[in-house]
């Protein structure tokens, strides 16, 4: 692969800087410029173009090709007028397909929630059956960082990232799909689209359905060819896998979903069972995916991970028996509020207490489905967690779930989780220890 003319990057975290490596690895002479729409371009050896110049950089040719950061939306205006320009607009997944994609085992999985989990799995599973495996994509190492280190890649991709993915995997999985991310796609139909733009396409590749994908409409007219599913576990692999799971660190009824997903995906490129039981009990929960702390004599679930009101419900019912204070609210992506609140009792929800934006729907759906539930409103984190600790005697167990995404209030997901558990520190740690 060379580049003739300098090439812009759009973006400036993970992704970008991994590009910006690939780049001078295989073209150290090549000219690369890099535009952010907010924060800092903290990308060595470029040069910034603010995006009010952007326009002005397509139409003077500054460049010929953008690759385009995952979080930035494909569907800005700029990037419209780049294609009119002739300018190739890509992204490091797909620069890593047109250049290490040839002789190599690639698994792809998304879906709306589960494809970390279940990516995760599937690396174990294979690596403890002797395979060589790596793990790339939203968890292990950036595509371009991964490069040829193996003979066998598990990608976990966003719907950014298949929205426009350019190569065919051998084995394509859906976990499940639910609304997401309508501000970055413009609606949900194009956020399905694009989720789905993994499995719906020509080409001699398998396809792997988690539960709920599997009874799915839209996604079983994307799969086309239901030939190309993967074969299911035997009665005799079922019994086997469920035991492990039952013995591992996977909770909940989603995540024996996610480790049967994982372990067809394993089983068809070459995992033995002994292996794909092996690397269920290998496996540790994913940081602010119910990572579980014990502070004082409180339970205390950093599920920070939680986008979608259909998470938070897996959440809760990973902890049947339980007392517990719920957190939840964030970020506003025309959730819809109304199932939950209906299960808050019914999954031992005692205690709720809702974060702006979203949470003042939660609140009201939850007032008038649960009137039993003690509801307070409040307008950040900290004040969740102090309101909270004056009601100890309410609760067991604490999971900040919040069924909306940080953006409002915090930078990331990761740093919503680390704060709630600095403050679950703070306020219910036994003052004797």
């Amino acid at each position: 692969m060379r580049f003739d003319e300098p090439v812009l990057l759009y973006g400036a975290g993970r992704e970008a800087n991994s590009t910006r490596q690939f780049l001078k690895r295989i073209q150290p002479e090549l000219k690369v410029f890099v535009t952010v729409d907010s924060g800092t371009a903290d990308v060595p050896e470029t040069e910034i173009i603010a995006a009010a110049d952007l326009a002005e950089a397509i139409a003077t040719r500054r460049f010929g090709t953008i690759v385009k950061s995952p979080g930035v939306s494909r569907y800005k205006p700029i990037f419209a007028t780049a294609a009119e320009a002739g300018i190739a607009v890509t992204s490091n997944l797909n620069l890593w397909g047109a250049t290490y994609r040839q002789d190599r085992t690639v698994i792809a999985i998304s879906g709306t929630k589960g494809k970390s989990t279940t990516a995760t799995l599937v690396h174990l599973m294979l690596a403890r059956s002797g395979l060589d495996a790596g793990l790339a994509g939203n968890v292990g190492l950036a595509p371009l960082e991964i490069a040829d280190k193996h003979a066998i890649v598990v990608f976990e991709l966003s719907s950014y990232q298949t929205a426009d993915m350019s190569f065919i995997p051998d084995v394509a999985a859906i976990t499940n799909l639910y609304p997401e991310h309508v501000d970055w796609h413009g609606s949900v139909e194009r956020y399905y689209d694009d989720k789905l733009h993994l499995v719906d396409r020509d080409g001699s590749f398998a396809v792997a359905l988690g539960h709920a994908a599997s009874g799915n409409s839209r996604v079983a007219k994307a799969v086309r060819d239901h030939r190309r599913l993967v074969k299911p576990l035997s009665e005799e692999q079922a019994i086997a896998l469920e035991g492990a799971v039952s013995r591992s660190r996977l909770k909940g009824a989603h995540n024996l979903d996610n480790a049967i997903l994982a372990a067809e995906i394993a089983l068809a490129v070459g995992a033995t069972m002994d292996g794909i039981l092996a690397g269920v009990a290998a496996f540790r929960p994913l940081p602010h995916r119910l990572e579980e702390h014990r502070i004082g004599d409180i339970t205390v679930v950093n599920d920070s991970i939680s986008t979608t009101p259909e998470a938070t419900k897996a959440a809760l019912a990973a902890y049947p028996g339980r007392r517990t204070a719920l957190i939840a609210g964030g970020h506003e992506r025309e959730q819809d509020y109304a199932e939950l609140a209906t299960l808050l009792a019914p999954r031992g929800v005692t205690t709720l207490v809702t974060l702006p934006v979203t949470g003042q729907r939660l609140a009201t759906a939850a007032r008038e489905a649960a009137p039993d539930i003690d509801v307070t409103e409040v307008p950040d984190l900290e004040a969740a967690v102090t309101a909270l600790a004056q009601k100890r005697e309410k609760f067991d167990t604490v999971i900040l779930s919040p069924g909306a995404p940080s953006y409002n209030q915090f930078k990331n997901f990761e740093e919503r989780g680390q704060r709630f558990v600095e403050l679950c520190r703070t306020h219910f740690s036994d003052p004797q220890s």
